[in-house]
């Protein structure tokens, strides 16, 4: 097989041809800028509003609580900063979890250095955070609780419907980082109670460089970037149009497809799993194995190293990933598979496999011949392996 085979698709996604389409005329057409009160940038700016029009009706949100950003780290940093800042006189307390996107926990560090304390709550070994210890851990100065919709390397699904119930009860801001998952799985803001919500077009299919963030009428969040009007006066900077335009309709596409793209790729990630756990041993799948996303299959394969798989993977054509893109430079192991309990040396030797609708069994098929192969050669180069085979 000489193509290559995608399968990182929790890092990014190609652009689909429909939304590069509704973006061209935004760059030398209608080029003008939608904040200038002259008639050449009427339809510009009608184009930004039907953009947060469809994005507001895709979460069940008003259109007034859809802010463009520049993708989900922008938006989980506006949101917990934001929240820290506006809410400090009522309290300095953060609940979070271990697992959480390096966006959401680098900025609860810093929020740490800057007086607050953030409660880091532990996961099971499925990767679910349990409703009962975030309501074990509110305190009378708790001002926000974030968690992820779902988890970008292990693909857990958490339970955000008791979360957003807990919070909404306790009067506390509720945030969840939906980047992974917005577009793949049906997220309605009132029925999950969510207070604001991060996501990123380039996981459904968009451009790059664009996100929103949802922020619930009422709740005091003030500007993060400062400079113009822009945005309600919340988020300064001209727009970021034919990104603006291209999120609309990746999002357009991404709902009415959702259900048979979701069904067609939970079919061949399911194969996918049940061959690799029945022709590779010593291998276990992390996280939950009915409560993911759709398309998502992670490995931890003992005795290996995964970047020596990654490597010997994309020398047959395999792009994969060994767990977040933010972190691929790192020499430590996931954060993520330490925290369902993993030990350093299995998570070490972790495989992340995220499917598009593209894919095909056949890919799958060659994938886990690849994967066998590679392993097994891995294995037969590593004295770990080979003093464990001999106690056997």
């Amino acid at each position: 097989m000489n193509k290559v085979i995608y399968l990182d698709n929790a890092a990014t996604t190609k652009t689909r041809p429909e939304v590069v389409e509704a973006m061209l005329p935004y760059f030398s057409q209608y080029y003008g800028n939608p904040s200038s009160v002259y008639g050449f940038s009427t339809p510009v700016k009608q184009a930004v509003e039907k953009a947060r029009e469809t994005l507001a009706a895709s979460i069940g949100a008003k259109t007034n609580e859809i802010y463009f950003t520049a993708g989900g780290s922008e938006g989980d940093n506006w949101a917990i900063k934001a929240a820290a800042d506006a809410y400090q006189d009522k309290g300095r307390h953060i609940i979070t979890s271990k697992i959480e996107h390096h966006a959401v926990l680098h900025t609860c560090q810093y929020l740490e250095h800057h007086g607050f304390q953030v409660t880091y709550l532990d996961v099971d070994d499925k990767g679910m955070v349990r409703p009962e210890d975030v309501k074990a851990a509110i305190r009378p100065d708790t001002i926000l609780i974030t968690i992820m919709f779902a988890n970008n390397e292990i693909g857990t699904i958490q339970p955000v419907k008791e979360i957003g119930r807990i919070a909404r009860d306790q009067g506390i801001l509720f945030h969840t980082d939906a980047v992974q998952a917005y577009g793949h799985v049906p997220i309605q803001v009132d029925e999950y109670q969510i207070d604001m919500l991060s996501t990123s077009a380039h996981k459904i299919n968009g451009p790059k460089g664009i996100g929103f963030l949802y922020i619930r009428k009422g709740v005091k969040i003030r500007s993060f970037v400062h400079g113009g009007a822009q945005e309600r006066k919340r988020r300064a900077g001209t727009e970021n149009v034919p990104g603006i335009v291209g999120y609309g309709k990746a999002a357009e596409l991404a709902m009415e497809t959702m259900e048979q793209r979701a069904e067609k790729e939970r079919t061949l990630r399911n194969y996918l799993m049940e061959r690799i756990m029945q022709e590779v041993p010593f291998t276990r799948i992390n996280g939950d194995c009915e409560n993911r996303l759709p398309n998502n299959a992670n490995f931890a394969f003992q005795f290996i190293e995964g970047e020596s798989l990654l490597i010997l993977l994309d020398g047959k054509g395999i792009c994969g990933s060994s767990g977040s893109a933010c972190t691929s430079g790192s020499l430590d192991p996931s954060h993520v598979l330490l925290a369902i309990g993993l030990p350093h040396e299995i998570a070490h030797g972790s495989l992340r496999l995220t499917l598009s609708e593209e894919n095909t069994k056949e890919e799958m098929d060659y994938v886990v011949d690849s994967v066998k192969e590679i392993v097994a050669r891995l294995r037969d180069m590593s004295p770990l392996y080979e003093d464990f085979m001999k106690k056997q």
